[in-house]
């Protein structure tokens, strides 16, 4: 079986050719960060890699949108201008469609309190800003099946 380059329909979808036949690969990463610059920086860290992104630059939105792309993981600030991203966290454990999607947080608040209070929430991986290329891409591949 030869794989051919990867092509891009009008969606942003990666797709790679074999045999004929398109095979989706892409994995959906939805970045919930409040600082444009730091969503826009893990965002290309995971294009990179080959996850189709989403970035919501608030809580309230993002807790609808959860719900309706599904995503494969989710990366999560915990300093949100209007909703925690703990209480974001906290939703999705409570709901069903939710609760197994895998959660890493960044944040800038390092305190072995806010830590533990993260991953008592239900993060999979709690990391400290800032996030080199390396522990971000490590972090999000390990939490996926």
């Amino acid at each position: 079986m030869q794989v051919e380059k990867p092509l891009a329909n009008s969606n942003g979808l990666c797709y790679f050719c074999i045999k004929d036949k398109m095979t989706e690969i892409q994995k959906t990463v939805m970045i919930v960060e409040d600082e444009v610059e730091a969503a826009e920086l893990f965002a290309e860290m995971m294009r990179i890699i080959g996850f189709r992104v989403i970035k919501m630059y608030s809580s309230v939105p993002a807790i609808p949108m959860l719900s309706k792309e599904k995503p494969d993981v989710v990366i999560l600030d915990i300093m949100m201008p209007d909703i925690s991203g703990l209480e974001v966290l906290r939703y999705m454990k409570r709901e069903a469609e939710l609760a197994a999607i895998p959660v890493v947080i960044i944040s800038a608040k390092s305190m072995p309190g806010d830590i533990k209070a993260g991953l008592d929430a239900g993060a999979s991986i709690y990391l400290t800003k800032p996030v080199s290329f390396n522990d971000l891409k490590q972090a999000v591949e390990s939490v996926l099946p």
